[in-house]
């Protein structure tokens, strides 16, 4: 597997698509409590046109997990620093919720780097301390597999949960071997982060993502992002937070045609 030294921290990647071709990259920055295999269902249908650069966030999947907390200027320097690594000048980017949160900040302060970018299934301020301050003390004190039951079931709509029980399987193993030092200092980055000042500021194409029955980052919010970022985008999936995975080919379409439509 491939890592990287970034920011003192060992990050793991993984490239698709001809690596020393001239096809443009994406960046592909996954969710709160999961890893870079959430962007399976997206990852050869975007090789087609893109080199695919998907990484596990700091303290995810197979990713380092440094003491804590973590902050936004760390998650999207991580991104850079990846990007430095590898060689790369400038990208597309997609995140889903904290992956979207981190875009946000890109979008916002180093938009020279990047050239589309798509927020699925996020706000530039997610969620509350009420929130976040006992989620994150819940994980340190009692472990991640305490927390999946309330954690998991908001991820997807109760039919897709009945109907596609392996995928619900997957996503829970990833889930619950989670560092959990690693995801509560998750937990305390984006407790700390609003960027709704910053919204107004991007100059980027962006494309907004949001699930209908999203109660994490709900359609509002997807709404009142895309409407604060000049000339934003907005497309309402029937999914719920996980929108990516829910509504796959939907969002795979929706991402491609954005990112390849011409200038």
């Amino acid at each position: 597997m491939p890592y990287a030294a970034v920011n003192g921290t060992e990050l793991h990647y993984r490239i698709d698509g001809d690596r020393h071709g001239n096809a443009p990259w994406i960046v592909l920055s996954n969710s709160l409590g999961s890893d870079l295999s959430m962007w399976t269902p997206q990852v050869a249908a975007l090789s087609k046109h893109f080199r695919v650069l998907r990484y596990d966030t700091r303290g995810h999947g197979h990713s380092e997990a440094p003491k804590g907390p973590y902050t936004i200027e760390q998650l999207s320097g991580d991104v850079l620093g990846l990007m430095d690594t590898l060689k790369i000048a400038r990208a597309n980017f997609c995140g889903v919720s904290m992956g979207g949160l981190t875009g946000v900040a890109l979008a916002a302060r180093h938009a020279n780097r990047f050239e589309r970018v798509v927020l699925a299934n996020t706000a530039a301020r997610i969620g509350s301390p009420e929130v976040w301050v006992p989620r994150a003390a819940r994980a340190r004190t009692e472990g991640m597999l305490a927390l999946s039951d309330a954690v998991l079931p908001r991820w997807f709509t109760a039919d897709y949960i009945e109907r596609e029980p392996v995928v619900l399987a997957m996503i829970r193993d990833v889930f619950v071997h989670t560092d959990k030092e690693g995801y509560a200092s998750n937990c305390d980055a984006i407790d700390a982060t609003d960027l709704r000042p910053e919204t107004h500021g991007i100059k980027l194409p962006v494309l907004v993502i949001s699930g209908t029955h999203d109660v994490a980052a709900t359609p509002a919010q997807g709404r009142e992002l895309a409407q604060a970022i000049p000339g934003a985008r907005y497309v309402e999936l029937d999914a719920s937070h996980i929108s990516n995975i829910e509504k796959a080919d939907a969002f795979t379409k929706t991402v491609i045609d954005f990112l390849t439509e011409p200038k």
